[in-house]
């Protein structure tokens, strides 16, 4: 029998599990449940002073394995909080039995009863009534778990393909409690960050997501159509500079923790759709969202771990302030043996081409994405430890103060760890004038090929005329931080629903 036919076989008995059920006038499909307890509070209530005669619980859940012996059963119920095991006898639930010998895997069951501890050791529910709340019609993927000689569970098959996981994650979580854990992390860290961005003054705000012109980053857009309006629509791609209008508008601090989209790429580290914390704060610079980082991020880290150092991979990458400052011209310099802020284009070209860089991708470069693309390749791979790359060039911020004492480069850093950027600053850029300019030189970039240059944006040059105060803002990628705090080596591996290609005939 091939795997297929097993999985049909299996289907067919349980819709025949289904149909037994109406012909007793048992629904399949339950209303509601009133649950006293959740899992781990019923195990929690029991001592063994209580003897045979322990509370009674109400409890619910997913039938996660099942072994009938005559009129006996037992079954294991889980939750979100663990799993309960279920002791049923044909005595104890009189004419309810012949329900419970309907219960297959995967099942929803409520059950009420008296807790006590079987004679192996584990805390039970002895069931006194039993209710069907859900059939489960396909079984679930799950593998088969043997204890080692060391009490360690490991388990075999299951849900191992990635694809299918992402494709189903429904089933990824059903099976995979560990999954769970990674997103009630990930709820866990945007709490932590809503909370440390409140107590420090800084107010929540909701800015659009379709936006008329889009910008605040380098990255192309996804296009949309407005029927009424007759006119294109972008997704944004940065909440950037509709937050500072509000620094404009008369909002000291702000911040908004939402979904971005760029119509780019995908891979371990990039999908389309993500989520970022931006936070602007008036009378302010770069160095003060330095400060800011690492305040938040060794606090974040100690507080899911208890440590501010975490293991990732084979690494050890330790939070603790203060973190190094690397100047970005001085180490494409050290490292590639040229200076970006020279102009020499051609020389940027060759260093890249030294290192293995395919010769016909290279000659596309110019300007900031040529800059650019020599730090990824020189000096990305080494910032394992977090640190501030500081003070890019002028061509790569269109959107940052020049530097106050530096020429050719803008008061701005990125937070690197773990080879990744977690984190982009800028000293703001307030001067309408100076703005102006630099989103006429991104016209230039983008005539010149690079579709990823910024839009002018005369609207927001209008903000700036009315004045903005000096001020220090900040973009997080919650996606990679949460990658970082849970040892996950793929960005999928953090987002519930990442972007995937349709499955052949259902799209």
């Amino acid at each position: 029998m091939t795997d297929r036919d097993e999985a049909n076989y299996v289907e067919r008995a349980r819709r025949e599990s289904r149909d037994k059920l109406l012909t007793l006038g048992v629904p399949a499909y339950a209303y509601r449940f009133d649950r006293s307890h959740h899992a781990a509070e019923a195990v929690r209530l029991y001592r063994d002073e209580m003897g045979e005669t322990g509370p009674e619980v109400r409890v619910a859940g997913r039938v996660a394995s099942l072994r009938s012996q005559g009129k006996t059963m037992f079954f294991h119920l889980e939750d979100h909080t663990g799993r309960l095991q279920v002791y049923a006898r044909q005595d104890g639930l009189g004419p309810g039995f012949e329900v419970a010998k309907l219960i297959d895997l995967d099942d929803f069951v409520g059950v009420s009863g008296s807790l006590f501890r079987t004679r192996s050791g584990e805390v039970s529910v002895k069931a006194a009534s039993l209710e069907m709340l859900t059939k489960s019609v396909k079984p679930l993927p799950r593998g088969k778990s043997q204890t080692t000689d060391e009490g360690v569970v490991v388990t075999f098959g299951g849900v191992q393909d990635s694809e299918f996981r992402y494709r189903q994650r429904y089933a990824d979580l059903a099976v995979h409690p560990e999954v769970r854990r990674v997103f009630t992390i990930r709820a866990e860290v945007i709490r932590f960050i809503r909370r440390f961005m409140d107590e420090r003054g800084y107010l929540e705000v909701e800015t659009p997501v379709l936006q008329p012109l889009y910008g605040g980053a380098s990255a192309r857009p996804f296009v949309t159509h407005h029927n009424a309006l007759d006119m294109p629509l972008y997704l944004r791609i940065a909440d950037e500079l509709y937050l500072k209008r509000l620094i404009v508008g008369g909002f000291d601090r702000v911040y908004e923790i939402g979904h971005d989209f760029r119509n780019e790429g995908m891979d371990r580290t990039h999908n389309p759709e993500f989520t970022m914390l931006e936070f602007y704060q008036a009378y302010a610079d770069y160095t003060d969202m330095m400060r800011m980082m690492e305040a938040m991020l060794p606090g974040l880290v100690h507080h899911c771990h208890g440590t501010p150092v975490l293991e990732v991979g084979d690494r050890r990458i330790d939070f603790t302030p203060p973190w190094p400052r690397l100047s970005f011209v001085d180490a494409v310099r050290e490292r590639a043996g040229v200076d970006v802020l020279g102009g020499d284009e051609s020389a940027m070209r060759a260093a890249l081409i030294r290192r293995g860089e395919p010769s016909d991708a290279v000659g596309l470069l110019a300007g900031g994405r040529l800059m650019d693309e020599l730090f990824k390749v020189y000096v990305e791979p080494s910032l394992v430890q977090p640190t501030f790359v500081v003070d890019h060039p002028v061509a790569l911020s269109p959107l940052a103060k020049v530097h106050r004492s530096k020429p050719g480069v803008v008061e701005r850093f990125e937070l690197f760890v773990n080879t990744k950027e977690l984190a982009n600053a800028f000293s703001e850029l307030n001067d309408p004038d100076d703005q102006r300019a630099r989103f006429e030189d991104q016209i230039r970039q983008r005539a010149a090929g690079d579709d990823e240059a910024q839009p002018f944006d005369a609207d927001y040059v209008r903000a700036l005329e009315y004045g903005m105060p000096p001020t220090g803002g900040l973009g997080l990628g919650i996606d990679r931080l949460v990658m970082l705090l849970t040892n996950q080596a793929s960005i999928r591996d953090v987002i519930l629903f990442p972007a995937m290609r349709p499955e052949a005939g259902n799209g």
